[in-house]
C-alpha cells in the first residue's frame, strides 16, 4: 500500500455509480462535483482526519480486494459507497437517499467488480 501521505486518486468508473451520477438534478450534481474536487486535493492522511466526509465502514460489505467498503458523505443528502485500493478511492455506488447506503435490501452494488484499468478502456 502506498504511503499514507499520497494524494487521493478517484476511480469513478463503476457503471452503477455513473448511472445514478448522470441522473442527478443540477444542484445535487454541483454538490457532488464540489466534494469530488475536495477529495481529489486531499492526501490520504488528511482525509482520514477530515470530519466532514464521515468515512464509515459498512460491516456487511467487502470489496474484491477484501477492503472494507465504506460510506462517504458527499453532501448533506448524498452518500457514496467506496473503498481504498492503493492510492485509489474506488467508488461503488451513489445514494441520493442517504439511508439507502446502509440498507441491505436496497443495495444493488457489485463490490466484487474488477476495477477498470487503462487496458480495459480500449
Amino acid at each position: 500500500m502506498p504511503a499514507a501521505d499520497s494524494r487521493i486518486r478517484l476511480d469513478l468508473n463503476n457503471p452503477e455509480f455513473q448511472e445514478v451520477l448522470f441522473r442527478l438534478e443540477a444542484t445535487e450534481l454541483k454538490q457532488v462535483i464540489a466534494s469530488l474536487r475536495r477529495l481529489r486535493e486531499l492526501e490520504w492522511s488528511a482525509f482520514y482526519r477530515h470530519k466532514g466526509f464521515h468515512w464509515e465502514a459498512i460491516e456487511h460489505l467487502n470489496a474484491l480486494n477484501d477492503a472494507k467498503v465504506r460510506s462517504l458523505r458527499l453532501s448533506q443528502k448524498i452518500r457514496v459507497l467506496a473503498f481504498r485500493d492503493g492510492e485509489f478511492l474506488r467508488f461503488v455506488s451513489l445514494h441520493p437517499d442517504h439511508d439507502s447506503a446502509y440498507d441491505r435490501q436496497v443495495l444493488r452494488v457489485n463490490c466484487h467488480r474488477e476495477p477498470l484499468t487503462p487496458s480495459a478502456w480500449s
